[in-house]
């Protein structure tokens, strides 16, 4: 099989167990961050380069949301308002003319622990439903029959196994798509500098914090919503956007 013109980066807001709910944040998000391989490599990678030298001097920074938004080292400068609004609009400006599609699943906790007798854990689930829209937007783009790699980031022995496992289930047919043969997974250190994976990390939370919450302002979500898989339409829900149960 070629290779399609795409590459998926994913990322992850919030826990998977089942076993603790935090009230503060109940939901576990899956976010996939679909690219066109050559705006990325000539717009994506150089645009995020460029921002990290104009605000750090170098590039070996990895950007991570919770990190920027708890102003962690080395976001610590942060704490300047004036150099704090100069960053975030810069970052915000980095997203929106990145361009990408994201499909997302987000997972009501409590929700589904209440529903169902024996929950699945939401990771895999989230997987499904994300993996059958995704290949859907590639259907649409005549890419499903060629090798599209799904980039996510390791986790543990234990959970990797597990995750590989549910996602050659998926892949074999365990979905409303039927078989997917096209998708291949790749699993990568966490500290590796993958600008599709910190795109994936910085847009994640506000669509968690979007479900939770509709009406709360969300300067990243109102950027976010822009990039979501949608229908003829125009429909995010269900679409490019997934909230279970």
């Amino acid at each position: 099989m070629p290779y399609s013109d795409f590459v998926i980066f994913v990322d992850e807001s919030g826990d998977h167990s089942l076993q603790s709910v935090d009230v503060n944040y109940p939901v576990f998000v899956l976010d996939f961050c679909i690219f066109q391989k050559t705006h990325f490599a000539n717009v994506v990678v150089p645009n995020m380069e460029a921002f990290k030298f104009d605000h750090f001097g170098h590039d070996i920074v990895v950007l991570h949301e919770r990190d920027t938004r708890k102003q962690h080292p080395p976001f610590t400068f942060l704490q300047g308002r004036q150099k704090r609004e100069a960053f975030m609009t810069g970052l915000s400006h980095l997203i929106e003319v990145a361009e990408f599609t994201i499909v997302a699943t987000v997972i009501n906790k409590q929700q589904h622990i209440e529903t169902y007798a024996n929950p699945v854990n939401p990771y895999h689930l989230a997987l499904k439903f994300c993996m059958e829209r995704a290949y859907g937007f590639l259907r649409e783009r005549d890419q499903h029959e060629h090798v599209t790699h799904i980039v996510v980031e390791r986790r543990g022995k234990r959970e990797e196994d597990e995750l590989e496992l549910a996602f050659h289930r998926i892949q074999g047919g365990s979905s409303y798509q039927g078989e997917m043969p096209g998708f291949r997974l790749i699993i990568a250190d966490k500290q590796v500098n993958s600008s599709g994976l910190q795109l994936a990390d910085l847009t994640a939370r506000p669509i968690g914090r979007y479900v939770m919450d509709p009406e709360q302002p969300n300067r990243a979500w109102e950027i976010t919503r822009q990039k979501l898989f949608r229908s003829r339409r125009g429909d995010f829900d269900g679409y490019g956007l997934k909230v279970f149960p």
